[in-house]
């Protein structure tokens, strides 16, 4: 005789959700890359500053405003995109995600969106020509587009449960 079951032991329905499991792992990765994007950015942010501050010519030279640009697109998009990861790690936990593959993907795209969207407009600013940015800006259109359908996946779910956690033991019943 044994002195646990065999069987699992069921609980309330959000305890045995395999869904909730992958929502909280993804929850805990979005939120450890959004706090480390948010360092790295505003840290390039600082540096930034520190390059304007004591007047570096590399950086403000007439002939690299290219550069000194997409530096500063890729700081506000780095810091605003590792905001929109701690959001969505915060946020996830309150929406009911039916289909842990389309969960998958959000996170997926949104996490790769993160990254290509600044590092495109950072390498833009490498090495460019004279009024035009370098080869690394293409990165800058496929980040924009995992981030439109990283978006998209998350207002689906959303509207489409009504955006209401159903298993909540808080909430009334929905009639």
């Amino acid at each position: 005789m044994t002195c646990c079951a065999e069987e699992p032991i069921l609980m309330s329905a959000s305890t045995n959700d395999p869904t909730r499991a992958v929502q909280q792992t993804i929850a805990n990765r979005h939120y450890a890359v959004g706090w480390l994007l948010l360092l790295i950015f505003l840290s390039l942010g600082a540096v930034l500053e520190s390059l304007h501050g004591f007047k570096i010519g590399w950086y403000l030279d007439p002939a690299h405003q290219v550069r000194r640009e997409m530096w500063r697109l890729a700081h506000a998009h780095g810091t605003l995109l590792a905001l929109v990861q701690i959001a969505f790690a915060a946020g996830l936990p309150r929406f009911p995600w039916r289909s842990a593959r389309r969960l998958y993907l959000a996170s997926f795209f949104l996490l790769d969106a993160a990254v290509l969207l600044p590092l495109g407009f950072f390498l833009g600013g490498i090495g460019h020509a004279e009024g035009d940015p370098s080869y690394g800006i293409l990165l800058v259109p496929l980040g924009a587009v995992l981030l439109f359908f990283a978006v998209g996946l998350i207002l689906w779910e959303t509207l489409r449960f009504g955006g209401v956690d159903r298993h909540s033991d808080n909430l009334p019943p929905s009639s």
